[in-house]
């Protein structure tokens, strides 16, 4: 039975896209299992560093993307197939990784939401069980699930968190980064209770860390000793370091042989690996 994680953060820029991409090819690549990478972010980062733009278009235009999952609700006709809309063995590494497929978001779910917002419908029971619906079939041919949230706790974010085991938080350790954990917190629990999912708190994820920062150091030290009374569990031992390596090995118009190449041979390569490692040792399969 598949574990489905959802990666959250209130704020953009910290990491989460690349953590979702990189949790997701270890995973695939390293250990060998069957992943599902979902992208509900609007912004579609995580979509367009794992396939190519001109064929996320193509798809975009055919509905074979996360959009037809939520335009079905409010069309006569139903369009959204997963067995269409899932791409088999993404990546830009090695021509693609076995194992590593994916649900392609789409920009045009920003003028969907507006649309939903504007006609006074807001966010249903109902609307939250979409994409749980659309995929039944499917999730569990996998092991994990990877979801890449958007910075926010709405329509897409909620179908996300209904269908997860677990949630995951990366974090800049600055303020601005760090300040809404308690709400995330707070209106997941608030959304478990309210709708009876399973979704837990797997921990924090420290990203874009600079060790000579103060501030980094006295944010990571308070998170840690936070960690039990804020309710997210844990912070993960293992930190990624600021580099530019990370955000280079977003862009899918690079291609690499391996993750060695693809991360670099030593860092973050090591992190991320680590990292994969730590997860799955907390993930209960």
């Amino acid at each position: 039975m598949a574990k489905v994680i959802s990666l959250i953060n209130l704020k953009g820029g910290v990491g989460k896209t690349t953590l979702t991409v990189a949790l997701a090819e270890f995973m695939a690549a390293v250990y060998g299992l069957k992943v599902l990478v979902i992208d509900i972010d609007p912004q579609t980062n995580s979509t367009v560093a794992l396939i190519d733009e001109h064929e996320w278009k193509r798809r975009n235009v055919r509905g074979q993307t996360l959009l037809s999952v939520f335009k079905d609700s409010v069309n006569k006709y139903p369009v959204f197939s997963a067995d269409e809309a899932i791409i088999k063995d993404v990546s830009n590494v090695g021509g693609g990784i076995k194992g590593l497929d994916l649900l392609p978001s789409s920009i045009d779910l920003i003028e969907f939401q507006d649309e939903v917002l504007y006609k006074g419908k807001g966010v249903t029971q109902d609307s939250v069980m979409q994409l749980r619906n659309a995929i039944a079939d499917r999730i569990n041919e996998y092991d994990m699930v990877m979801i890449d949230c958007p910075p926010d706790l709405g329509l897409f974010t909620q179908n996300g968190l209904l269908i997860s085991d677990y949630y995951l938080i990366p974090v800049v350790p600055d303020i601005l980064s760090t300040y809404g954990i308690p709400q995330i917190v707070q209106r997941i629990n608030r959304f478990k209770k309210n709708t009876a999912s399973k979704i837990s708190p797997l921990g924090l994820v420290v990203s874009k860390y600079r060790a000579q920062a103060s501030v980094h150091k006295g944010q990571l030290h308070r998170l840690k000793s936070s960690a039990v009374k804020l309710g997210y569990q844990r912070v993960f031992s293992t930190i990624i370091p600021e580099n530019n390596q990370s955000a280079a090995a977003m862009d899918y118009s690079a291609s690499y042989q391996n993750l060695q190449e693809k991360y670099s041979y030593n860092r973050p390569y090591q992190e991320y690996r680590q990292l994969t490692e730590e997860v799955l040792k907390y993930v209960k399969r």
